[in-house]
């Protein structure tokens, strides 16, 4: 099978939104409005549109992953949220070359770290280590271990205690 990464464009709306629907109808702790997060981030400040990215397969959409500002220890970093793939194509790496692929572009917008909320089996192949490695702490309540930070520069940040401050898009203040 092959895969395209590329840019996602506004024509491809609203098939990403049927991708991330798709992908979160069965997820464990989804709350089936993710989508919904989709489209309010790509409408907010924290959107980068160089970092919301598409998977494709002979033609179609089969996969996405948004990466959005967020301060950090007073610096401008990233949140990645959503990471979708359709069902039919999970477990295929399709996921690992979306986040390879948006870590590279984020690296040349000059980013120097991703947070994320997410499993660690899925997101620890990619680099994520606990947040708490670097006292980061979460806004909101969150398992220790799925709340996790990946350098995309090594040594970039500090061990220093800090809370994540995510876009208002979030909706989580």
């Amino acid at each position: 099978m092959s895969i395209i990464i590329r840019k996602e464009e506004p024509a491809d709306y609203a098939e990403v939104k049927n991708v991330v629907k798709m992908a979160f109808a069965t997820a464990a702790n989804a709350d089936g409005g993710e989508h919904h997060l989709v489209e309010r981030l790509r409408g907010g400040a924290a959107f980068v549109p160089e970092l919301s990215l598409v998977a494709e397969s002979n033609g179609k959409i089969v996969g996405h992953i948004l990466f959005t500002k967020l301060k950090l220890h007073g610096t401008e970093q990233l949140a990645l949220a959503p990471l979708s793939v359709l069902p039919e194509f999970q477990r295929q790496g399709i996921g690992r070359k979306l986040i390879a692929a948006g870590h590279e572009a984020a690296r040349k917008k000059g980013f120097d770290a991703v947070v994320v909320l997410g499993n660690p089996k899925v997101y620890g192949s990619s680099g994520y280590k606990p947040a708490r490695l670097w006292k980061i702490s979460s806004p909101f309540e969150a398992p220790d271990a799925y709340f996790m930070v990946c350098e995309l520069k090594k040594g970039a940040l500090p061990v220093k205690e800090g809370c994540v401050e995510y876009a208002e898009e979030f909706g989580i203040f």
